[in-house]
This record gives C-alpha cells, sequence and structure tokens, in this order.
C-alpha cells in the first residue's frame, strides 16, 4: 500500500475519532441549549423532528424560571454556599498541604495519602452521621448545613492537589526568605503561596463546581423552596409528580452552566497545570 495512501488512513481514523468523541461531548449540551429555547408546542409534538427548531425560538422558559420559581433566590444560594467553601477550603487546605509536604520522612506522604483516601467515602454512607451533627447545630432546612458538611469532600481533595505542588518548590528558596528576616509563616505567605497560584486556582473551580453540582447532600438536609441551591431547586420544584418542566429544566441548567464554562475557558491552561502538576509531582 502506498506511503502516502496510509498516512491519509491514519490521518482519517485520527480526526473520524476526534470528531466522534466532540460529537458525543458536545450533544448534550447542544440539547441542552435547543430544548431551553423551545416553545411548549415544538417540544411535546411527537410529528416534530427534535434535533433542531421547527417553530420560532421563544424565551418563555427563561421567564418562567425568573417570574414563577424562586429561580433567582436558589442561584443567589448557591453563590454564597459556593464562595463560603471555597474560602473554608482555601484556609484550611493551604496550610495542611504546607504542612504535610514539609514533613520529613514517610509521615507526610502517609497523612496526605490518608486524608485524601477520606475523599473517596462515599456521601450516602456519611450523610447519616452529619444530619446528627446539623441537627445538634439546630442547622437543619438551612442552607448554612450545606456550607457545613460541603467541606468534609473538598478539602481532602485539594489537600492533596496542593501537597503536589508545595513538594515541588525547593527549600531553598523559602530559607533564603527566612535568612532575609521572614518568618516561617512570612516565607509561606509571601514565596509559597505565590508560586502555586495555579494549584489554588484549580482548588478554586474545583471546589465551587463540586459544590455546584451536588445534590445529595442538599436533598437530605434542605426542604424549604427558599433555602435551596440550584441544583436542588430546578430537580424539585420543576419534577412535579411524573409532570416534567422539561423546557424550564433545561433553560436553568444552562444559566447555571454558563460561569462554569467561561470560567474553564478562561483558565483552562492553569486549571490543567494544577490537576497535572498536583498529581504527579
Amino acid at each position: 500500500m502506498p506511503r502516502v495512501l496510509v498516512t491519509a488512513l491514519k490521518e482519517t481514523s485520527f480526526y473520524g475519532a476526534v470528531a466522534f468523541f466532540v460529537i458525543l461531548a458536545g450533544f448534550p449540551f447542544y440539547w441542552m441549549v435547543i430544548t431551553a429555547f423551545k416553545s411548549d408546542a415544538d417540544l411535546y409534538n411527537i410529528a416534530n423532528i427534535p434535533f433542531w427548531f421547527n417553530e420560532p425560538p421563544t424565551l418563555e422558559h427563561f421567564r418562567y424560571l425568573f417570574e414563577e420559581t424562586l429561580f433567582t433566590r436558589w442561584l443567589w444560594n448557591s453563590l454564597v454556599i459556593g464562595v463560603c467553601v471555597v474560602v473554608i477550603t482555601l484556609v484550611t487546605a493551604l496550610p495542611a498541604a504546607y504542612s504535610l509536604a514539609r514533613l520529613t520522612g514517610r509521615s507526610g506522604e502517609a497523612l496526605g495519602i490518608g486524608i485524601f483516601l477520606t475523599y473517596l467515602v462515599p456521601p450516602t454512607l456519611l450523610f447519616l452521621p452529619l444530619s446528627r451533627v446539623v441537627a445538634d447545630l439546630g442547622l437543619q432546612n438551612s442552607m448554612w448545613s450545606l456550607v457545613l458538611v460541603y467541606p468534609t469532600f473538598t478539602i481532602p481533595f485539594c489537600t492533596w492537589l496542593l501537597m503536589g505542588f508545595f513538594k515541588a518548590i525547593p527549600r531553598e528558596i523559602e530559607e533564603a526568605a527566612i535568612v532575609d528576616g521572614c518568618s516561617l509563616f512570612g516565607a509561606f505567605i509571601k514565596m509559597a503561596i505565590p508560586l502555586s497560584l495555579p494549584a489554588i486556582l484549580t482548588v478554586v473551580i474545583f471546589t465551587f463546581t463540586l459544590t455546584l453540582q451536588e445534590f445529595v447532600y442538599a436533598l437530605t438536609f434542605i426542604s424549604s423552596s427558599d433555602q435551596k441551591p440550584i441544583t436542588l431547586g430546578v430537580a424539585t420544584d420543576l419534577i412535579r409528580g411524573d409532570i416534567f418542566y422539561w423546557g424550564e429544566i433545561m433553560a436553568g441548567a444552562l444559566i447555571a452552566s454558563i460561569p462554569v464554562a467561561i470560567a474553564y475557558n478562561f483558565f483552562l491552561d492553569r486549571f490543567i497545570a494544577g490537576i497535572t502538576g498536583g498529581a504527579i509531582k
């Protein structure tokens, strides 16, 4: 077989596989967008072709979300929960990861692995004991209960991720800062943290995304509509019995996904550097 033909077949196979996975990954988002803008007459008419607009697009589903539901409140609750959990995670994981990374011997690595293993415990095993803690603190049916429980799975992973970056920072940099008059804490603040900004940005994006999409704890601890985050509000208030408000559900999912998509697109390089750097160093 001619060399040119072999090369062409390899390139065709490669780009064909890439195109297949791009379509596979992009189709759910495409389906969400067209469903969010379809009218009910177009959406529920089985004679229509479902893959594009058979009637003019409409903003009716978005109007229903903002005028007939507590969607704005759900968005605000999710933002407050996400910001609080990000702050708690950073305040806890940064010093913990730095301390473990600077421990000599195998003790630091063993403790780091032990902390990471707690991240692998499924939420279905934890929500029963955590519900007792939430009840004792009087946080039942409050969004602050989620601020309390979400760090139980964000801190372990983020601590393990940050450990990899802190281990990659030469100790000589901190020792030089200490010689110049910095305390150990000052060297951590002025040297270690600035050098670990890609990992910190990764922690922020990962933590906020995780809190935005979490459902089990929210369903367990919250029942009042005005306290629900967006994931729980859309899933419970827009599904009534066997009636699914598909247009409104997809519109809510689209609005919730836009900030996350923008964050990933703007900081994609740093996010990849944070994930790979923390995993292999």
